[in-house]
């Protein structure tokens, strides 16, 4: 949990941006992803303005980091293949559940054309408003509540993000999605996590399982 007044690293140093660079390299272009609008984006955010300053030398680290509360900021490979698996080409309207600290609404609000974000925990929720609003760049809106149930008011959406894994997908997420759309996220059965592409068919919905993931669980309010 981030003390009363706590304010993101927004400052640069040559450091962080060759380290940001090299993750760039290293981790998500030499394992793949290839979409130059994916590449760009993750080079235009800042990854480690969305963590506390203890936690910022780890930024471009190859591994997710807490951000309290039981969440984690994902590892940044994770974002970008999630963000290149959504095929978005601009213009979008995307929602994410579970944003957490903000930092995957980032990079979407660069390849979309709006981003809406729900998020559980209300501390951050405001910890990412004030690190979003720092930077600048696209906007993005952000609530707190219960994203079981989406964003109904501000439906439909051509794509569904969720940083967070279930079961099955919820209800209110197929209502809320545009014909053609799409949702992504970690789906747990039998014990094992699936990042999945699901979109409607003739005959139902299709999944398309991408590769294992481990996410923190979608969760209801206390």
């Amino acid at each position: 949990m981030d003390a009363p007044g706590w304010k993101a690293p927004i400052s640069y140093t040559t450091d962080q941006e060759s380290e940001r660079a090299r993750m760039i390299a290293e981790q998500i272009r030499d394992r793949g992803v290839a979409d130059p609008r994916v590449l760009a984006a993750m080079a235009a955010v800042p990854r480690h303005a969305f963590l506390e300053p203890a936690l910022a030398g780890l930024a471009y680290a190859d591994r997710p980091l807490p951000l309290g509360f039981g969440q984690t900021i994902s590892q940044p490979y994770i974002v970008a293949f999630m963000a290149e698996a959504l095929g978005l080409r601009g213009g979008e309207r995307v929602l994410e559940v579970g944003s957490g600290c903000g930092y995957m609404a980032a990079v979407l609000a660069r390849l979309a054309g709006s981003v809406h974000g729900i998020e559980l925990e209300a501390a951050l929720v405001a910890r990412a408003c004030r690190t979003l609003a720092a930077l600048g760049g696209p906007p993005v809106t952000l609530r707190c509540g219960d994203g079981r149930f989406g964003w109904p008011e501000a439906a439909p959406f051509d794509a569904i993000l969720a940083s967070c894994a279930a079961e099955a997908i919820p209800a209110a997420w197929w209502d809320q999605l545009a014909p053609a759309g799409r949702i992504l996220l970690p789906l747990e059965r039998s014990g094992r996590q699936d990042l999945v592409l699901a979109r409607r068919g003739p005959e139902g919905p299709r999944y398309l399982a991408l590769l294992p993931v481990a996410f923190v669980p979608l969760r209801a309010p206390a």
